[in-house]
């Protein structure tokens, strides 16, 4: 057990005293924020394995990364980059019952909001409104239920779509 306890040690410090050379090259990539971020800034060595992951190791005892992240505290942003991807499916899952009446409608601030957030041009809006309508019958109707498949076939729509079709390009 002694044994095994000095090798760990031994290769412990071996690690912290050699990281400084190996990473000169590379960025501060590590845990990124969090208490673990804020705990240990003081470290001297931001960039060596040892200090990313005490960092990285008080991150996970302490689970405040997520609250930081999507607050905007503890050295973390909340700029939405991550989610940036997601966002039209987010906006359809969280307002489909509305989206699904304004789909059948052909019109609606929901179902501008969601041509906005996929980028369609205002004054395509009203092309997109007929297209969305359209749409309903084949998926609502049907009883797709899905909101992420009612985006993903609105997307399908818009590729083949003469007027749309440059909007789902950019996609």
């Amino acid at each position: 057990m002694i044994t095994r306890t000095v090798l760990v040690i031994t290769a412990t410090l071996f690690m912290f005293a050699t990281t400084g050379v190996a990473l000169a090259a590379h960025p501060d990539n590590g845990p990124g924020c969090g208490l673990g971020k804020l705990a240990w800034n003081s470290y001297a060595g931001q960039q060596s394995i040892g200090a990313q992951v005490l960092q990285s190791t008080t991150n996970g005892i302490v689970p405040s990364q997520t609250f930081g992240i999507s607050s905007g505290t503890s050295g973390c942003t909340n700029d939405g980059t991550i989610f940036a991807s997601e966002k039209v499916n987010v906006f359809a899952a969280v307002n489909f019952d509305n989206l699904a009446q304004e789909m059948a409608q052909g019109q609606g601030e929901h179902l501008t909001s969601l041509a906005t957030l996929m980028g369609i041009p205002a004054e395509q809006h009203g092309v997109f409104f007929a297209m969305a309508q359209e749409k309903y019958t084949t998926l609502i109707q049907a009883g797709e239920t899905s909101p992420k498949a009612v985006v993903k076939a609105i997307y399908s729509a818009m590729g083949s779509h003469p007027v749309l079709a440059q909007a789902s390009s950019t996609k």
